[in-house]
């Protein structure tokens, strides 16, 4: 009887992981179709430039690129940045071996959205915030020390407006986390892009209602703010 025990929940184990192929396999194909997280072949007579950030990045990714052809190599990171820890712990692989000319990169949506014991994104009152103001200001400082390494132009990007109504995340935050991110940059004399501003000034028309994110035709518009101070910089 244990032998056939052990045979039986091999043979499950075994049915499982077949099982499971198609599914990682989808998941896999879907992220290689994603042209967002796709990589770029350099034009080697062109910089290059480099966009870290969460899903509000990848929103303006594309237009950005295509605004910038024939003047820079677009990259981006291949996968939502997500937060400040997930940023240190990432930050080497997202780099590369290459050099980069312009770095324009951001976080912080992550960092201030509410999280339960798994770190999974809940209602405000049913959690706690993932990344507090003063370990996102220390996170941001160790993530500009390395990216200093790569001796290219760093622009941060602030972090976009929470509307009132966005689930797991409390309206007004992303300004405390500005001021944060900001009295870091002063420091190491980063240049900053105040995204935010033009975001909230235009927010009915371009942010979708109680939520972080934008309608296509708003990250479109983020997208030429964005290649304005990319293009400055280059």
């Amino acid at each position: 009887m244990p032998c056939l025990f052990r045979f039986s929940v091999l043979v499950l184990l075994a049915l499982a992981a077949v099982l499971s192929l198609p599914f990682e396999a989808q998941a896999e194909d879907k992220k290689k179709q994603n042209p967002v997280l796709a990589p770029i072949e350099d034009d080697p007579d062109l910089p290059r430039v480099l966009i870290l950030g969460d899903s509000i990045s990848m929103g303006y990714t594309l237009d950005t690129r295509a605004m910038l052809k024939g003047i820079a190599n677009l990259h981006r990171a291949p996968i939502n940045c997500g937060d400040t820890k997930r940023g240190l712990d990432q930050i080497d692989q997202w780099l590369g071996e290459g050099e980069w000319d312009v770095i324009h990169f951001n976080f912080g949506l992550h960092d201030l959205k509410y999280v339960n014991d798994k770190g999974q994104k809940v209602p405000v009152q049913e959690g706690r915030q993932n990344i507090p103001v003063e370990q996102y200001a220390e996170n941001l400082d160790a993530l500009i020390k390395r990216l200093k390494q790569t001796d290219a132009v760093l622009i941060w990007r602030n972090t976009t407006p929470v509307p009132e109504g966005a689930s797991g995340r409390v309206a007004g935050d992303a300004v405390r986390y500005n001021k944060a991110a900001a009295e870091v940059m002063a420091e190491h004399e980063v240049q900053v892009h105040d995204l935010y501003s033009f975001a909230k000034e235009h927010e009915k028309e371009i942010q979708l209602p109680r939520n972080v994110h934008y309608t296509k035709a708003g990250s479109k518009k983020l997208a030429q703010q964005v290649v304005k101070v990319i293009k400055a910089a280059l």
